[in-house]
């Protein structure tokens, strides 16, 4: 069981380094990868061949034309998870090549970094109850973070005489 994040350049380390961070939390390995489906397209296909056999999610990050995500999922059976880096060029329109696959391809696109490695996680997970365990406790915590922010708040306001 593993986390494969394909990054299309070095400049979307970043952006896979916060999915990976959470994978770390919930015990995930993962191998972060670099190639780009419009410059080393073999090169992409050499890494989902080298990992397919295993119990693998793919997650692409590749923003601007993002080839990488359709390509990825088109040429593998396992779930591909597409999680463009957001960018303010083009008023964000680069997540459009995200959104639009050809038939037949269909990578999920989650647009947040920590969203797409706990839905890699949760993929994972129904095959591996422990995972799951790590999960629901993963989400206890940020229910009784909310909880315990909302109790501070409402102190908060009492202090003030509100």
């Amino acid at each position: 069981m593993k986390v494969i994040v394909i990054m299309g350049s070095k400049a979307d380390k970043h952006w896979a380094e916060r999915i990976v961070n959470l994978l770390r939390q919930l015990n995930i390995p993962s191998l972060m990868r670099i190639a780009s489906a419009h410059k080393v397209p073999l090169k992409v296909l050499e890494i989902i061949q080298e990992y397919e056999a295993e119990e693998v999610v793919f997650i692409t990050v590749a923003g601007r034309s993002n080839a990488l995500s359709g390509f990825v999922d088109a040429q593998t059976i396992r779930p591909v998870i597409a999680c463009p880096p957001y960018s303010d060029k083009f008023a964000g329109g680069d997540i459009f090549s995200s959104l639009r696959m050809p038939s037949g391809v269909a990578p999920l696109v989650v647009l947040e970094p920590e969203a797409a490695a706990l839905a890699a996680a949760k993929i994972l997970a129904l095959k591996n109850e422990t995972l799951a365990q790590s999960i629901k406790d993963f989400q206890e915590k940020k229910k009784a973070l909310l909880e315990e922010d909302d109790q501070h708040l409402l102190q908060e306001q009492k202090e003030i005489g509100n």
